[in-house]
């Protein structure tokens, strides 16, 4: 498989015009590779917070962020599927990174609901997703969530699509902007 058919954060939030100085937060940051990769893009006058319900992987994500000269990364244990669960200040932020968290999220509307609270008037999502199983490769196929399915739920939730976003051959991405600004 070549690399430019997987999902590749750099080019992703690239393409969502990520740049120095801004505040970002990556929801379900796992092993921090989008947490990393916006790092670089917003440099030491930005700031990254990563946020996961997994406390192990947190300590490893900050380490190696570290390792990497990223000193712009802060983690946070929380659960972005709850009010203030990311423990987050409100309309603080410019950018909200979901990414291959939505097929396995339990309460969705809550997890929309929690990036449109951090996000300032006119902050944006980027929500990126598994588009099918792939025999095994992804999600079971009753968790992929469609990017149909998951514009409507943000558009519910107060934010409008922007845009389509590169994100792969096995992913599908989006950026939708929060109402207000």
């Amino acid at each position: 498989m070549e690399e430019s058919s997987f999902l590749n954060p750099a080019r992703t939030l690239a393409a969502v015009k990520l740049h120095e100085g801004m505040r970002v937060a990556d929801f379900g940051c796992g092993s921090g590779f989008f947490t990393r990769a916006a790092a670089r893009l917003v440099g030491q006058s930005g700031l990254v917070w990563a946020v996961d319900a997994h406390q192990d992987i947190l300590s490893r994500v900050k380490n190696l962020s570290l390792q990497e000269g990223l000193t712009n990364v802060e983690v946070v244990h929380g659960d972005v599927e709850r009010k203030g669960g990311s423990r987050l200040p409100e309309e603080n932020f410019d950018l909200v990174i979901i990414t291959n968290l939505l097929f396995g999220a339990e309460h969705k509307d809550m997890l929309a609901r929690e990036a449109g609270r951090v996000l300032h008037k006119g902050g944006r999502v980027l929500v990126v997703d598994w588009r099918d199983s792939f025999g095994g490769l992804g999600p079971h196929k009753d968790h992929v969530v469609s990017s149909d399915h998951a514009r409507t739920l943000f558009e519910l939730h107060g934010f409008v699509w922007e845009s389509e976003v590169p994100a792969g051959e096995f992913h599908w991405g989006f950026l939708a902007r929060k109402k207000g600004s």
